[in-house]
């Protein structure tokens, strides 16, 4: 099918090898094989979108599937939606050129919040009507998924359906469904295939539910109005990833990507139990792959992909039980063909230099520690459960073992956090810097400290507090940066805008669809890039749309206030979050009940899913 990018277009905008398909590994289906057609859409640029783990493994799955193609379609930078807009070109998929709007299926993963505005531009380049209650019969229907769709009310103006949880085994169902319901006559119309699609669990059909508000701005309730319609959505896991097939080739662009390597998600979920953690608690229980299984993965993949390096993925990578063996193994046989072994952010402990030791003997950089928190105060608070002691023994075996770069990332903003917290983040990276001469007798480690803003997000201990305002995350920022003007430590921080803008989406409900209209309407796109977002554009829109961000942001929630994403159950219970957020308080450590006792989060009860964890030898 023609993508019509004549080779004009492709030679005036940047990077056009994100535009023209025909990569090694994609995968092209027949009209004649396809009775379901699916794009799997990643409301940013290709190189983000092509390094997504999630949409490598749907798209396999998908694919093996018969009768079912994924095709795959990404953001156009700006300079390309110009042209598209002058040439009236639609956006079209990778594989076969197909319009969006004439696909069956068009699946957003929800990244990031501050992606929303390209979901609409995309939907609109595609020749998707935006708003999901105008939409015709022929129009596809619009699916969200991904761990922002914990809270997706803020676009429920513009999806049909979301997914909530794990996509593999849930989004097969649902093609089937929708198959039956294609070859039956599509019965019911739209709506009726709704009422099909909600049967299955995992599936939330926001257009089912109404949401009732009290006089002050919060929810009173949200009452399903359809009798096919559950009172909550429990999200769906997968109870065993040894038992679901992982993609053994994948689609190797022609361009550079962000994360161009081989990557293997070791397992899933984390216990650690941080405080602020979104993806801690929403992604358990943990369930690990087998180390087995796992080698087996990266030798397929080597051989298919010729990638050289492999990156092990997963919240805590090095909680994994069978780490260190397993590394021993993969650098072994992989070092012959220079193909190296990656982790990210390491642990705070020797341990995880050991192993640092061991994966970079192939190819060396530098290590990153995540302390989170200056101050043992502030680890306590967020369940951290580490000391500078442990920093401290960690990166002096880093630096006694040859390495002078460490990277240390923290947070600004936290619950309880006062101005001598946030120097004690600079006093540590100080230390880090002394520890190197104490070690080697030499000056001159390079130590970068980056710090991100707080964001309270759903299903957290925090969900329950304010965001810092502008003016005081500001103050904060800048204390730190004046207390870190130091030879050879690198100061990174993020605008504090961007993350204001961030928690009220997060924290958000269904009125914030007329801002993000409104925004994009505007001009908003690619708002996660600092070239392209606009604070005031923001603040115009929200205030345009009759909402106050300070409301969303910065308002405290009392014990008992409904959240507008309560009906979306990831199986943690509120009583174990309040009492998580009250120990914070108390500065109370919460520990990990992997290998210890059950503290009573609820998740592997309500969801009947076991801790799996292989270095004991068994399920949990």
């Amino acid at each position: 099918m023609e993508k019509e990018f004549s080779i004009d277009i492709l030679s005036s905008v940047q990077k056009p090898v994100r535009y023209t398909g025909g990569e090694f590994g994609s995968i092209v289906k027949s009209d004649s094989e396809t009775e379901v057609l699916i794009a799997l859409a990643f409301p940013d640029v290709y190189e983000v979108g092509m390094s997504y783990l999630g949409f490598k493994i749907l798209y396999h799955l998908l694919n093996k599937e018969q009768g079912i193609a994924a095709e795959r379609v990404y953001a156009p930078w700006v300079d390309m939606e110009e042209k598209m807009r002058e040439h009236g070109i639609p956006l079209r998929t990778l594989e076969t050129g197909r319009k969006l709007s004439e696909c069956d299926m068009v699946g957003f993963t929800l990244q990031y919040e501050l992606s929303y505005t390209n979901i609409l531009n995309m939907l609109d380049l595609g020749g998707i009507t935006l708003l999901a209650n105008e939409r015709g019969e022929n129009d596809p229907f619009v699916i969200v998924g991904g761990p922002c769709v914990y809270n997706p009310e803020p676009l429920t103006d513009f999806f049909d359906l979301a997914v909530i949880g794990e996509g593999e085994e849930v989004l097969i169902e649902l093609m089937e469904y929708y198959k039956n319901w294609k070859q039956g006559g599509r019965k019911g119309g739209r709506r009726g295939f709704l009422r099909l699609a909600v049967q299955i669990k995992g599936i939330y059909v926001p257009s089912f539910y109404r949401i009732v508000y009290k006089d002050n701005g919060t929810i009173s309730a949200v009452q399903p109005i359809d009798d096919s319609a559950p009172s909550e959505i429990e999200k769906r896991v997968i109870s065993d990833l040894n038992g679901i097939d992982f993609p053994d080739t994948v689609v190797v662009p022609f361009g550079e990507i962000v994360h161009d390597r081989i990557m293997l998600e070791v397992f899933r979920g984390c216990t650690r139990g941080c405080r602020f953690c979104h993806a801690g608690m929403i992604y358990r229980p943990v369930r690990e792959r087998k180390p087995e299984v796992l080698k087996d993965m990266a030798r397929k993949l080597v051989a298919s992909t010729g990638y050289n390096e492999i990156s092990l993925v997963s919240l805590s990578t090095a909680d994994y039980s069978c780490l260190a063996p397993m590394i021993h193994d993969m650098v072994n046989e992989f070092k012959d063909k220079r193909v190296s072994v990656s982790l990210p952010s390491l642990r705070i402990d020797s341990f995880c230099v050991d192993i640092a030791r061991e994966v970079q003997a192939v190819r060396k950089s530098s290590l990153t520690f995540a302390p989170e928190a200056g101050s043992q105060k502030m680890r306590d608070v967020i369940n951290k459960g580490v000391t500078e002691e442990d920093l401290m023994n960690a990166v002096g075996t880093a630096f006694s073992s040859g390495w002078s770069s460490v990277k240390l990332y923290f947070m600004l903003g936290l619950p309880e956090e006062t101005d001598e917290d946030v120097l004690a983040i600079a006093d540590l990276a100080k230390k880090v810097k002394q520890k190197y001469f104490q070690v080697t007798g030499r000056h001159g480690a390079k130590i970068t400290v980056s710090v991100s803003s707080f964001v309270p997000k759903p299903y957290t201990a925090f969900q329950w507090v304010g965001q810092n305002d502008i003016k005081v995350l500001r103050h904060k920022q800048f204390l730190l940066k004046d207390a870190l003007k130091v030879k050879n430590i690198t100061f990174q921080y993020h605008d504090a805008k961007t993350s204001v803008i961030e928690a009220v989406f997060a924290r958000g409900d269904r009125r914030l669809g007329k801002a993000i209209l409104l925004a994009w309407e505007k001009g908003a796109r690619f708002d996660g890039w600092s070239d392209c977002f606009s604070y005031e554009r923001w603040l115009e829109s929200i205030k345009e749309a009759g909402l106050d961000i300070d409301f969303y942001a910065a308002r405290g929630r009392g014990e008992y206030e409904v959240f507008p994403w309560e009906h979306l159950q990831p199986g943690i219970t509120r009583r174990f979050l309040w009492n998580e957020w009250e120990k914070a308080k108390k500065r109370q450590l919460t520990p990990d009940c992997r290998r210890g006792n059950c503290q009573g989060c609820g998740v592997c009860q309500n969801l009947g899913v076991d801790i799996i964890d292989w270095g004991t030898g068994e399920a949990q």
